[in-house]
């Protein structure tokens, strides 16, 4: 009975509310704002057209030639034709959608393909699977389907992470404990960087075809490509970051060059490994992206995005564009998830 009437559980749950909340605020602000500069930005960005449009159409609009329009300004054209705001905001093929268009884009690929989508389960007497229904495997079989997509990308993403993530702390360990390679190897690795992969990867590509190897593995070596700087940067950081007076403390032990590396310089080096792993995961989202353009693909959020500048898809353009967002922004706070995670079982969390 204490227990019901007494106010303190109550408090103190919605004191975790708050903070909950007052977290959640400079997110839900940017995003506001994001929002808000975007949907400004459309009418500019699509003006041009409605105008061209409305005249076509046979609508009094001022200047009344294309020649004219093109030497006036977009602000003074925006003043002189203000009905014509509205159509731009509404333009069947804008330059650049509107949020909601997008999010309609979205829902209409993904969760609108699950219509008709239910768990079936076993059969009768448990004897065999029945799965799911034809309408929940449209969201993922389907071409149309972003999550079909979104897989068909994440699955080199991943791949090429961990190729990546190997090569970099391996390069990175040898860097520390060895001189040679910190003098040869560290500047090529930075050089590697310097290179475009918008150049590297249609070479990667072809020469990988012409000796017959197809499908994930060239998308995920640009992949690792891109996602194995960080780490090497970011573990010879950690590495070398404990002080002089932790490395005497291990001689006076009398520990030996193993145990120093994995009592010492590996845990210290934690911190920075997972800060390179964030950065890691979406730079190899981005190589996996930009390795599906110059291919022609079929499948993946790259070939959405093709496929959408070819036909002037705009909208199907930046639903891809917010799915690869999305997918990115899932990465990282997996990383993060497994930081905490770890570093809390060490002793190390903040």
């Amino acid at each position: 009975m204490t227990a019901l009437t007494n106010p303190a559980p109550r408090r103190t749950l919605l004191a975790h509310l708050f903070a909950s909340l007052r977290g959640a605020l400079p997110v839900v602000v940017v995003v506001a704002a994001l929002l808000g500069l975007w949907l400004a930005a459309v009418a500019p960005m699509n003006f041009r057209l409605a105008l061209d449009a409305a005249m076509r159409g046979g609508e009094d609009v001022t200047p009344a030639t294309p020649d004219a329009q093109s030497e006036t300004g977009l602000v003074r054209l925006m003043i002189d034709n203000p009905g014509v705001i509205p159509a731009a905001y509404a333009f069947e093929r804008p330059r650049l959608p509107r949020p909601q268009d997008v999010v309609v884009e979205m829902y209409e690929n993904t969760l609108g393909l699950a219509r008709g989508c239910e768990f079936t389960g076993w059969g009768a007497g448990r004897e065999h699977w029945t799965g799911l229904s034809e309408g929940c495997l449209r969201v993922v079989n389907n071409r149309r389907s972003l999550l079909f997509h979104a897989w068909q990308t994440l699955a080199p993403t991943l791949l090429g992470f961990a190729i990546g993530t190997g090569l970099g702390i391996l390069l990175a360990v040898g860097i520390v404990h060895n001189r040679t390679m910190d003098l040869s190897v560290m500047p090529w690795a930075i050089a590697s960087q310097t290179i475009p992969i918008l150049a590297i990867a249609p070479m990667v590509i072809v020469v990988l075809n012409a000796v017959g190897v197809q499908g994930l593995l060239p998308k995920s070596l640009i992949s690792s490509y891109l996602s194995f700087f960080p780490v090497v940067v970011g573990m010879v950081k950690g590495l070398r970051s404990p002080r002089g007076m932790e490395l005497d403390l291990m001689r006076t032990y009398s520990a030996s060059g193993a145990q120093v590396f994995w009592k010492l310089r590996l845990p210290a080096s934690l911190p920075y490994l997972f800060a390179s792993l964030k950065i890691g995961i979406a730079a190899a989202l981005v190589g996996t992206i930009v390795a599906e353009l110059p291919t022609g693909a079929r499948f993946g959020l790259g070939a959405r995005l093709l496929s959408g500048s070819y036909y002037g898809q705009t909208v199907q353009i930046w639903a891809a564009l917010l799915m690869a967002a999305l997918c990115a922004a899932v990465l990282v706070w997996l990383i993060g998830a497994v930081e905490r995670r770890v570093l809390d079982r060490m002793g190390l969390a903040r």
